[in-house]
């Protein structure tokens, strides 16, 4: 037995929570993975996983022998990336999550850069405003907007947004411009953004002198992916509240006009997350510098 490929293997079904995730990732047979862990259960003699025909449960044993490999595997992988890193560019496959606007306004028109200085790396770009499974879903890493709260995933933060209130000037006078947020909940027709992991819609924030106010009214409609979130508001369909980023073009061109501005809300953090287990190969640890680097230059546009 391969003893560091079998905890490899068992590490990764984990990770994934099945075995043939665990496999495709691995890109090897769903037989060969299952033969690598039934040997190192054997090694061991111990149960590491409950099978079942429909999932995968690791036991307490199974659970605290992840642990305990996990942190070697890192090493592992940390000492090999040192010297090869040093040795050779970074080149291979980077499959990255992000939002629909940021996608479009952010980070595609400055990757052109990123493709440049690192020609050698293949970039596959998931774009969608719903939440992934880094593991299972096979993800280097993510870039997303807001609070997060998965202790498992590293987060580093790579620049703010401003989030502002704006309408078409149709729109305004047809329903009038409101003075005050508190107005929105007076016959306002407003276009709510819905958060893709609850459903449920985002409410418009608001901050004068310190105070922090947020509007929960019943939305006209509600969309839960941001390109078509804009989209509902240059359509004339009510007042949205989102980035300044994805409103470039649509304020210089008047399609658009900002109200509420004296309201506007706290800047909004981004973030890049990665999986705390996982090695951080060579072309995550540039693309994360070059993120670093670059992101918050771009992402303030009209602030």
């Amino acid at each position: 037995m391969d003893q560091l490929l079998a905890i490899r293997a068992f590490a990764r079904v984990v990770e994934a929570g099945n075995f043939t995730r665990a496999a495709d990732s691995l890109k090897m047979p769903n037989a060969t993975l299952s033969k690598l862990v039934q040997e190192l259960e054997a090694h061991l003699g111990v149960r590491l996983l409950q099978r079942t025909t429909r999932r995968v449960t690791v036991t307490p044993e199974g659970r605290d022998y992840y642990e305990k490999t996990a942190r070697i595997l890192c090493d592992l992988e940390d000492i090999d990336s040192a010297f090869t890193a040093a040795r050779s560019k970074p080149h291979g496959q980077l499959r990255i999550d992000v939002g629909g606007s940021t996608a479009r306004d952010v980070l595609i028109p400055t990757l052109p850069d990123f493709l440049a200085r690192y020609p050698d790396i293949r970039i596959d770009l998931g774009v969608s405003d719903r939440s992934i499974d880094l593991i299972s879903d096979n993800v280097d890493c993510v870039i997303r907007g807001g609070p997060l709260d998965n202790s498992s995933l590293i987060a580093r933060n790579i620049g703010f947004a401003t989030l502002i209130t704006c309408a078409t000037p149709e729109y305004l006078k047809t329903f009038g411009t409101p003075a005050y947020p508190e107005e929105l909940k007076n016959g306002h027709r407003l276009v709510s953004y819905l958060s893709p992991q609850t459903g449920r819609a985002v409410p418009f924030r608001f901050v004068h002198n310190g105070e922090k106010t947020e509007i929960k009214v019943d939305h006209r409609i509600g969309v839960n992916e941001s390109n078509a979130h804009l989209a509902a508001g240059l359509a004339g369909l009510g007042i949205i509240q989102t980035f300044t980023y994805a409103l470039d073009d649509a304020l210089k061109a008047g399609t658009l006009v900002e109200i509420l501005r004296e309201w506007r809300p706290t800047p909004y953090p981004f973030h890049v997350v990665y999986p705390q287990n996982r090695h951080v190969t060579h072309r995550l640890r540039v693309f994360i510098d070059w993120l670093l680097e670059s992101f918050p230059t771009n992402i303030n546009k009209n602030a």
